[in-house]
């Protein structure tokens, strides 16, 4: 039986963001096989975390910058670390290393942070995005290392495997592609939903922390929902997020039919209720919560060419429609709530993305199994991957006296 050891940058918020659902997905698939879990973060506890210990995971408080995590790894020794997010892998990884030097050591990368970054940075500088900004960015050069420091980085998007592979020339066996881990939606699931006439407004959903998310509501309120409004005078469009500041509950307006509705307590329940689903993002990365929650709630959305980046195979068509220009994309936003039989095709074509692109059967064993078998010949992988290796000694040289000194000038 494994003993994993998972070291997070904040508690699983599985109702607040998709790097919570797909934090909670990874928790649940190692317990399927058996495998003692123990989550470990330096983060504050906040009142939307998950109850990880009902699971059966058992939860650890640790402080970055501090000896102490020296004395808890050893006492724990897993044979398995998962650190979640590149910045956790700065903080923790040389401690592991040193201290477990044959415990393989996983990536979860959650989505790229250096693209969604840089796309943000360009942007909001207002230029056109290009690999030599990312490829010069020092948030990049501090991912990429991460991900060569660990035996395997766990890659949400196969855009983003590509681009790893393509432009960073990264080993395949170095980035594993493992998307959403989902349920099939059958028949079944269907019947339960709410039909195109009982539903009503539309919808759009994300954690207000996230930036991205931000960006898209200010999009909407400034510019996409006064197009909208004006075709559909009745229509509303309601705003769930964790985590509004009064900077977006201020933009509440019932007369605009603008309506900021904060934290959600079941996102999937309001969801359903609504027709259509907006994301119009303007950058981002990985793979977007609010929209597999959207193919999962039978719920058509609206999206940008960033917001469907990932989730689209080579045969399949959107839920709904993918549109960059604000005037196309209130344009189809309309077509897409007033029309039933568009609507209806467009909740089919989600339907197929999330059972073709994202099954939970289709990847879970195959990943497993991949694990295992690094575990059996870790010496002989390490071997091939001599970059990795010398960005360890470079930071046993380097980032480890840096905490040091951190740690004795906090003394």
């Amino acid at each position: 039986m494994n003993n994993i050891l998972i070291i997070g940058s904040v508690w699983p918020e599985p109702n607040s963001s998709a790097a919570g659902t797909r934090m909670l997905q990874l928790i649940q698939l190692f317990l399927s096989e058996g495998w003692k879990i123990t989550f470990a973060s330096a983060a504050a506890e906040s009142n939307h975390m998950h109850n990880i210990e009902t699971l059966g995971v058992t939860k650890a408080n640790i402080e970055i910058n501090n000896d102490n995590f020296d004395n808890f790894i050893n006492e724990l020794n897993p044979n398995i670390v998962m650190f979640d997010r590149f910045m956790t892998e700065e903080q923790f990884g040389w401690r592991v290393a040193k201290h477990l030097p044959d415990t393989l050591r996983i990536l979860n990368t959650e989505d790229l942070h250096s693209l969604r970054k840089t796309r943000q940075e360009t942007f909001k500088a207002g230029t056109t995005f290009n690999y030599s900004d990312l490829k010069n960015s020092n948030i990049t050069k501090r991912e990429i290392a991460s991900i060569y420091r660990c035996d395997l980085s766990l890659i949400i998007s196969n855009f983003e495997t590509n681009l790893l592979e393509q432009v960073f020339n990264i080993d395949k066996n170095l980035a594993y592609h493992l998307p959403f881990l989902l349920d099939p939606i059958t028949e079944e699931t269907k019947q339960k939903w709410p039909l195109f006439n009982k539903r009503n407004h539309f919808i759009t959903i994300g954690n207000f922390r996230h930036e991205p998310n931000w960006n898209s509501v200010l999009y909407l309120k400034e510019i996409i929902w006064p197009l909208i409004r004006k075709q559909l005078p009745e229509v509303e469009l309601h705003i769930f997020g964790a985590y509004p500041p009064p900077k977006a509950t201020q933009l509440h307006n019932p007369k605009q039919g603008f309506h900021i509705k904060g934290w959600a307590k079941n996102a999937q329940e309001v969801m359903k209720q609504a027709r259509v689903c907006l994301a119009p993002l303007r950058f981002g990365a990985g793979i977007k919560g609010k929209l597999v929650e959207a193919m999962l709630c039978g719920t058509p959305s609206i999206t940008s060419t960033i917001g469907a980046e990932g989730m689209l195979g080579e045969d399949s068509d959107w839920n709904g429609f993918i549109k960059d220009k604000p005037e196309e994309f209130a344009d189809a936003a309309i077509k897409l709530y007033n029309n039933q039989n568009i609507w209806n095709q467009a909740q089919q074509n989600g339907i197929e993305i999330v059972n073709t692109l994202f099954l939970k059967e289709k990847y879970s064993n195959q990943f497993i199994q991949h694990i295992i078998e690094l575990q059996n010949n870790l010496e002989n992988y390490r071997t091939k991957n001599f970059i990795g290796s010398m960005l360890q000694h470079h930071t046993l040289r380097s980032t480890e006296f840096m905490s040091r000194w951190i740690e004795e000038k906090n003394k």
